[in-house]
């Protein structure tokens, strides 16, 4: 059985990914998700009536415990599964003024995005090394590419993975496993919809948000045996507003 995890895969970006991989790659999909089961279940259902299978999986992707003990139970309980796809989209946003900003908004938005690319990578990296095959992408985003004022702890997060995606690819990239990560602009999600789309499509050469689908699509080729010789790059989807 090939399997495909996707962190935060409940909503938004996540449970597209999660289609596109079950449909068009044929995975079973991992659906990761921390709070929301309803959404989880529906993301469960959304590939299931396309002809796909997944399971739903509960942690934190930011507590190194909690991570290790939902993947070594699912591993035990599957010997022959292999995991072959790991989408790290799972994050978290608490806006506000650094000046202003208290430790645990700064931390817990780390624990999400960085440290949670460690713990769910560390655990299945030996793996990957041994079925020599694999492909990593992490979902970032222009905050952690160019920075965003009121975001200094997300920006801080994102290029945090930003350099490890540079660094992780170089070391196994001998052993056919690659390793991206997918920057997306403004998309309409639940992480935008409190936004001003009418104000900030101003700001945005290609005049609109963009697509949870188009962001999958994308996550979709890199996951794929066609982008092989794509790794370490850092890929922008963001209809122009930086390049």
């Amino acid at each position: 059985m090939k399997c495909a995890l996707v962190t935060g895969g409940s909503r938004g970006i996540g449970r597209a990914i999660c289609k596109k991989l079950a449909v068009e790659l044929g995975y079973h999909v991992l659906i990761n998700y921390q709070g929301n089961e309803e959404a989880a279940k529906e993301t469960l259902a959304v590939l299931e009536d396309e002809g796909a299978t997944g399971e739903i999986i509960k942690f934190n992707v930011g507590n190194a415990a909690a991570v290790k003990e939902a993947l070594q139970t699912w591993s035990d309980r599957h010997p022959e599964a292999l995991v072959e796809v790991i989408v790290n989209n799972a994050g978290i946003t608490k806006d506000g003024l650094f000046m202003w900003m208290s430790p645990e908004d700064w931390s817990s938005v780390l624990d999400v995005s960085l440290q949670g690319f460690y713990n769910v990578t560390q655990f299945f990296i030996q793996k990957l090394l041994r079925q020599r095959y694999g492909r990593i992408i992490n979902i970032v985003s222009v905050s952690g590419v160019k920075g965003t004022a009121g975001q200094v702890n997300y920006s801080a997060a994102k290029a945090g993975v930003v350099g490890a995606t540079k660094a992780l690819a170089q070391e196994i990239a001998k052993r056919n496993i690659t390793v991206n990560a997918v920057a997306p602009g403004f998309i309409h999600s639940d992480m935008t919809e409190e936004m001003n789309e009418k104000e900030l499509k101003k700001i945005i050469p290609a005049n609109r948000f963009g697509e949870a689908e188009e962001v999958a699509d994308l996550v979709c080729f890199l996951a794929s045996t066609k982008a092989g010789y794509i790794t370490g790059e850092v890929i922008n989807i963001n209809g122009g507003i930086y390049a």
